[in-house]
C-alpha cells in the first residue's frame, strides 16, 4: 500500500461505508454490480472492490482492468472466469466454487459467467478506483468501417450484428435480449458444443477432458491451445520470447547475481579500487566508523517512555 499523507485527526474521517449505496451497474434485481473506492471511502487507501452479484446465464462482459489487476473470490454459486494470455495468445476459463479465487493480471482481457442462480463473487484491486475498458462500448463506438475494412468483413452484416448494443451492457445479456436465458440459446449452444466442451458442465460435473488440465482445488480448466505454464530459459539468457531451439549466449557473471560466486568476487563488491577490504558499511571507506544506517553519527539515547511501547 502507498504511503498515505491523510490528516487522521480530522473529524470528517470515515472508516465504514456501505456498499448497498453505490451501485456501479445493474441490469436487473440479481444482476448488479456495487463498487467500493476512494471515493466511496477515502481511508480506503490503494485497494478498491466490486461486490457483484449474477443469476445462471449471466456474464460480466469481457472487458479489460487498465490500472489495476483483479483478485475474483467466489463467496456463492459458481463461476466461471475466463482470460486471455497475451503473451501466449491462450485464453485460459477457470471453474471455481466457493472460498477460491483467480487472479487476472492488469491489463488482461476477461470476463466472468455465473453458471448457477445467486452467484456472489468479490472482485479485489491493486488500485484506489478500478478502471475498466468494456467489450460493449469498443463495439458499438468503434465505426463499422473499421472492423469491416480492418478485418476484411461485410460491412452492413456487421452493423447489422451489433444494432442490439445500444450502450453500455457491463452484465449481459440484458433484458432486452430475445435470446432465452435458461441456459443460453439452444441454436448457440449446439454450434459452441461441435468442438469445445460445454465449461459450464465442466465445472457442473467436474469431468473434463484429457487436455484441459485443472484449475483451483484440482477442478478442470478449460485451456484453449497449448498450456501457457512453458518452460523460460535461465536467468540472463535472452527474453522469453525468444525462438525455441535458437542458441542464447550465456550472460555474464556479473549480470546472473544468484549464480555462486566465489568469495573473493564479493570481498571488493562495492568498493573503489585502492579501498583496502574491511568489515564497514555497504561501500563505505575503511576509515569510515561504524554508525547507525546512513547516518554519521549514532542516535542518542532517548528518555524513557517515548517512542513505540
Amino acid at each position: 500500500m502507498t504511503v498515505s499523507y491523510m490528516d487522521y485527526t480530522s473529524p470528517d474521517l470515515k472508516f465504514s461505508f456501505d456498499m448497498k449505496k453505490s451501485t456501479a451497474f445493474r441490469t436487473n434485481a440479481s444482476n448488479y454490480i456495487n463498487i467500493l473506492g476512494y471515493k466511496q471511502l477515502p481511508t480506503l487507501g490503494s485497494a478498491s472492490l466490486l461486490d457483484i452479484f449474477l443469476s445462471r446465464g449471466h456474464y460480466v462482459e469481457p472487458h479489460y482492468h487498465q490500472n489495476a489487476s483483479e483478485l475474483v473470490y467466489l463467496i456463492s454459486g459458481s463461476a466461471i472466469v475466463s482470460m486471455i494470455n497475451p503473451f501466449t495468445n491462450q485464453l485460459l476459463s477457470i471453474p471455481i466454487t466457493p472460498q477460491e479465487v483467480v487472479i487476472v493480471p492488469q491489463g488482461w482481457w476477461h470476463y466472468e459467467e455465473a453458471t448457477s442462480d445467486g452467484t456472489h463473487i468479490l472482485a479485489i484491486f491493486d488500485a484506489p478506483t478500478p478502471q475498466v475498458i468494456l467489450g460493449s462500448d469498443i463495439l458499438r463506438l468503434t465505426p463499422a468501417k473499421v472492423f469491416a475494412q480492418t478485418y476484411c468483413l461485410d460491412e452492413a452484416k456487421w452493423k447489422e450484428a451489433i444494432s442490439p448494443i445500444k450502450q453500455t451492457v457491463a452484465i449481459g445479456p440484458l433484458d432486452s435480449c430475445k435470446q432465452s436465458r435458461d441456459g443460453g440459446t439452444e441454436e448457440q449452444g449446439a454450434e459452441e458444443l461441435k468442438d469445445a466442451p460445454n465449461v459450464g458442465a465442466i465445472s457442473a460435473y467436474r469431468t473434463a477432458p484429457s487436455w484441459a488440465g485443472t484449475g483451483v482445488s484440482g477442478q478442470p480448466a478449460y485451456v484453449y491451445g497449448q498450456s501457457p505454464f512453458q518452460a523460460q530459459p535461465p536467468y540472463g539468457q535472452g527474453p522469453a520470447y525468444a525462438q525455441a531451439g535458437a542458441a542464447q549466449p550465456a550472460a555474464p557473471a556479473a549480470a546472473r547475481p544468484y549464480a555462486p560466486q566465489a568469495a573473493a568476487y564479493y570481498a571488493g563488491y562495492g568498493q573503489p579500487q585502492g579501498w583496502a577490504y574491511a568489515p564497514q558499511g555497504y561501500g563505505a571507506p575503511a576509515a569510515y566508523a561504524p554508525q547507525s544506517y546512513g547516518s554519521p553519527q549514532a542516535y542518542p539515547p532517548q528518555a524513557p517512555g517515548s517512542g513505540w511501547r
